[in-house]
This record gives C-alpha cells, sequence and structure tokens, in this order.
C-alpha cells in the first residue's frame, strides 16, 4: 500500500525536499494528475490497492555523497566529491586545509606567492596534524618568471610526501611539474602503475588539458633522468599513465582565469578525455572536475549534472572563518554582486600581459594596476618615463618614489632570487617590471593583513560566485560571518546540489514542481 500521495504545492516541496527518503511517482486515475507519495519499501508499478492511484514508479535516496565520481572518494579518501581549492599567498591556510580533511573532504594549501621557508613550515604543520590521512595537497603553481622557485617547491613537495598536488595556471608542462607527477611511480603485483603523488591540473583550455591528460614527454622525463631526478624506471612507467589523473576544468573563477563559461568547456574536456584515453590506452582513464562560478547549489548540481566528478570552490570559500584573509577584505567580498569583478595585471606573469579576475567592488587596484602595465608596455626603463607620468604614478599607485619603492624591491628580490636582480642590472625593462611587480604583489598582501591606509589598493581574487554566494546565503545562516565556516559552506553546496538533482529527477518524470522546489536555504549542517 502506497502512503497518503500528495499534489499540493508545498506538500511536493517538502517531499521533494527529503531526499535521503524514497519517494513514489503516483498518478491520480481519476484526474491523471501526477503526485508524489513517500516511500518506504518499494513497490510495483501499476495501480494501487485501492484503485484510486497508479504507481508509476520510485525514485531511491539521493546523498550529496552519491553526486560525484565514487572513484573519485576512494582514492582520496573523502567521502564527498569536493574540493576546497588553494588560494595563493596562503589565503586558503593550513587551518582551512585542516578542517576540510578532517570533515572527509579534501583542501589545498595556497602556497603561490610564498617564500619557499612559508611553505616548508605550512607543509610540515600539515603533515603533523593530519598524520596518515591523504586528503590534503598543496599548490605548484607555474611560474615562467621564476622556473627556480618553482623547480625549489615541487622538490620540497616530492621530498615531504605531500600526498596532493594541485597544478595550477600551467600554460604547458614543465619539468618542476612532470617531476612531481612521476616521482614514486610504482607497479602492484598485477602490473597497474601506483602513484605516489596524486596530480590534480587546472585547466581552461583544451590544449593545455591535453598535455596533462597525456603521458609526459619523452624529453622532460631524458631531461629529470640525466640529471638524477628521476629513475629510468619512473620514466618508463610514466609512459603508461597520464600526467593528472585527475582534471580540474577551471571556467570563469577568481584569480588566473580564460573566463570561459562551464557549460561549454567541460564537455569539451569530456570529449577530449575519451579520445586520449582511448589513444593511448590507458588502463584507468583521469577524471575530469569542474571549478568556476560554483557560489550557489544550483551552479554545483550543473556541474555534477556535465558530468563533474567533482567540484571544486575557490571565491567563496574567503569569506570563510578559516581564510587568510582580513575581515576588512571578507567584508568587501560580502557585499559583491555578480558583475562586481574585473580583470586587472598578473604579479607572477605581469610581463606576458596575463590577466587575473578581482574584486572590483570598493578597491581601485584593477585600475591603478592597468596604469602600471600600460606604462610598463610604452617605455623602455624608469628613466624613460616622462616626469609627469613618473609623478602620476607616484603620488596616486605606488605610494612612493621610485627610488623608495626600489630598495624595498630589491630587498625582497635579495631574499627570494637574487637572479633577478642580477638580471635587473642588466635590462632596465626587467628592472621596471620587477619594481611595478612588487605593487601587484604588495596589494594582495594588504589585502591579507588589513593595511587601512591602502585598503583603496587591495587586490582580492574573485569570480562572479562570490555575488551568485552573497545572493543565497543573504539574511540566512550563511549570511552570518560567524557561520561561515569553510565546511559549512560546502557542506550546504552539497546539500542543496542534492536538492536541486533530486527536485529536477522529479520534474523529468512529468511531476508539476513549483519553482520553490529548487530553491534550498542554508542550514546547520552536521
Amino acid at each position: 500500500m502506497v502512503a497518503e500521495s500528495v499534489f499540493s504545492d508545498d506538500a511536493l516541496v517538502r517531499h521533494a525536499h527529503r531526499v535521503r527518503e524514497p519517494v513514489h511517482l503516483v498518478q491520480e486515475q481519476a484526474t491523471g494528475r501526477v503526485g508524489l507519495a513517500p516511500g518506504g519499501e518499494a513497490v510495483p508499478a501499476g495501480p494501487g490497492a485501492d484503485g484510486r492511484y497508479r504507481v508509476l514508479g520510485t525514485l531511491p535516496p539521493l546523498y550529496p555523497e552519491w553526486l560525484g565520481d565514487r572513484g573519485f572518494r576512494a582514492d582520496h579518501g573523502v567521502r564527498f566529491p569536493y574540493v576546497g581549492g588553494e588560494m595563493a599567498n596562503g589565503i586558503a591556510t593550513t587551518r582551512m586545509v585542516t578542517a576540510l580533511a578532517e570533515a572527509d573532504l579534501l583542501g589545498f594549501f595556497g602556497a603561490g606567492g610564498l617564500h619557499h621557508r612559508d611553505v616548508e613550515r605550512a607543509v610540515v604543520d600539515l603533515a603533523a596534524r593530519l598524520g596518515e590521512r591523504r586528503n590534503w595537497g598543496v599548490n605548484l603553481i607555474h611560474s615562467p618568471q621564476e622556473p627556480e622557485w618553482e623547480e625549489r617547491v615541487a622538490a620540497l613537495l616530492i621530498e615531504r610526501r605531500v600526498p596532493a598536488v594541485s597544478a595550477s595556471a600551467y600554460l604547458e608542462l614543465t619539468p618542476a611539474v612532470v617531476r612531481c607527477a612521476v616521482a614514486g611511480l610504482t607497479t602492484d603485483r598485477s602490473g597497474r602503475v601506483l602513484r605516489r603523488t596524486r596530480i590534480f591540473a587546472k585547466v581552461s583550455r583544451p590544449e593545455v588539458a591535453e598535455q596533462f591528460m597525456s603521458p609526459a614527454p619523452p624529453e622532460i622525463l631524458r631531461a629529470l633522468v640525466g640529471r638524477g631526478d628521476l629513475t629510468a624506471r619512473e620514466a618508463d612507467l610514466a609512459a603508461r599513465v597520464p600526467v593528472a589523473e585527475d582534471i580540474t576544468v577551471e571556467a570563469d573563477s577568481g584569480g588566473h582565469t580564460d573566463n570561459r563559461p562551464l557549460g561549454v568547456l567541460l564537455p569539451v574536456v569530456l570529449a577530449l578525455r575519451a579520445e586520449l584515453t582511448a589513444r593511448h590506452g590507458f588502463r584507468k582513464p583521469p577524471r575530469v572536475g569542474a571549478a568556476g562560478g560554483l557560489g550557489a547549489p544550483q551552479a554545483v548540481a550543473a556541474a555534477f549534472a556535465m558530468g563533474a566528478a567533482y567540484v571544486v570552490t575557490g571565491s567563496v570559500n574567503q569569506v570563510s572563518v578559516e581564510a587568510g584573509l582580513s575581515d576588512e577584505g571578507k567584508r568587501l567580498l560580502g557585499a559583491a554582486d555578480v558583475a562586481d569583478v574585473t580583470m586587472a595585471p598578473a604579479s607572477d606573469m605581469f610581463e606576458l600581459g596575463v590577466k587575473l579576475q578581482v574584486l572590483r567592488r570598493g578597491t581601485m587596484f584593477a585600475a591603478r594596476a592597468q596604469q602600471l602595465y600600460d606604462v610598463y608596455r610604452a617605455y623602455d626603463s624608469l628613466e624613460a618615463i616622462p616626469r609627469e607620468v613618473r609623478a602620476r604614478l607616484e603620488r596616486s599607485v605606488l605610494g612612493g618614489t621610485v627610488d623608495e619603492v626600489w630598495t624595498g624591491t630589491r630587498r625582497y628580490w635579495q631574499d627570494r632570487d637574487p637572479a633577478q636582480l642580477d638580471r635587473a642590472e642588466r635590462d632596465p625593462k626587467h628592472r621596471m617590471a620587477l619594481l611595478f611587480r612588487s605593487y601587484l604583489g604588495r596589494s594582495s598582501r594588504w589585502a591579507i593583513s588589513g593595511e587601512r591606509d591602502r585598503r583603496t589598493d587591495y587586490q582580492i581574487w574573485c569570480g562572479p560566485a562570490m555575488g551568485a554566494f552573497n545572493r543565497w546565503t543573504r539574511d540566512g545562516f550563511l549570511g552570518r560571518p560567524e557561520n561561515r565556516t569553510v565546511v559549512q559552506i560546502a557542506l550546504n553546496l552539497l546539500e542543496g546540489a542534492a536538492v536541486v538533482t533530486r527536485a529536477q529527477q522529479l520534474r523529468s518524470h512529468g511531476v508539476p514542481l513549483p519553482a520553490a522546489a529548487f530553491a534550498y536555504r542554508p542550514r546547520p549542517l552536521a
């Protein structure tokens, strides 16, 4: 016997939101209306015992854990197909990574932009906190202007046996990222290749995705073997597996981004994955996840519906309790809407003209950074800049004279990478780039420390997902800063995605659900 069937809008919404319970789809014989009946045990389709309803079918329970790829959960030792992405300069803190790991999620420490010493301290701290857990990692960011820094961080991650590495901002494979992927490769008794380090690769272009979803280039492997960074056995095994086993398709996100729509990019990379798996004969194809624009449950549900194995969040985690951003920076993010973002020159790839997405509302950083890049393009040295232009930059952007700023810049590079200063002595344009990059680098640190005198210069990486998150959480549980833990953000996004997914299942089977069935309000979740 089917429990009492319901057809009213309120009752349909209520039963649609009970995703952890089975539900029967029923049709009223007299009117043809399709409704729901809460279900315990499954019942056969057909007329009910009383003849009033016809049972059309039964949907089983749906859990947030089941939205993604089950292999992802098994390989990474997590309960949920969810990743807290790295945010550079340590904004994704060790505290954040620890909170995610202890909640059976996966998180990456934001190593980009930090000194090698700071990265090492973070790795030691995380290893001590998390012990044998596998569900944490550290970011390795492509640094074409500082290849030695990239190499040193890669060596550190290998030496410390960091379980997962998220490779981001890569335009092409480098020896550093290949070394991280290949070092420690072995086989089990069946001949299956086992990885010591699991590589996630953030990509926003198919041609970059193809590099990470293919075996490592032989010329890079030969070079690494030649200099003693890999064994011949490791290099041989590298030919049998893709460089990365998890490919994160990064759509319109904060920080480095090509602003691609997820609905366009993800299907392309999924199709490319199938092609490359067949071409290379992989026993285990790489997984494909989604990032960028995921600030509300509907977006997360859409990513999973398109075939994402997992989802990665970034911008929204910057307002979490654990984020390494000042209260003022979080306040500015909390006031952002979907259009309050813009593109600005990137410090790490300034000379290449690469841009990243930042918060526009409440800060002048993007406009001021663009002024610096325009001047860099127009002149060959600091001395060639017209006096009035130089004075304007010193007054309204740099916050000091060129000589004063260069003194601080020199001190920074003397500690981080003295080779940059040697090059600056030979190349006046590189000296100008280093000085201008100092503003871009310090602007993000001002946002982290909450430097009051430089509030209008805050550089805060942010995508439109932040605005969607603010609209979704307004006037509710997650609207209050003290409730915005990184775990509550994650669990509510996943729970909401399960609700949206169940609602779409019911609607696709003919249940006339009202719009409220697709809306989920955040609440405290265990």
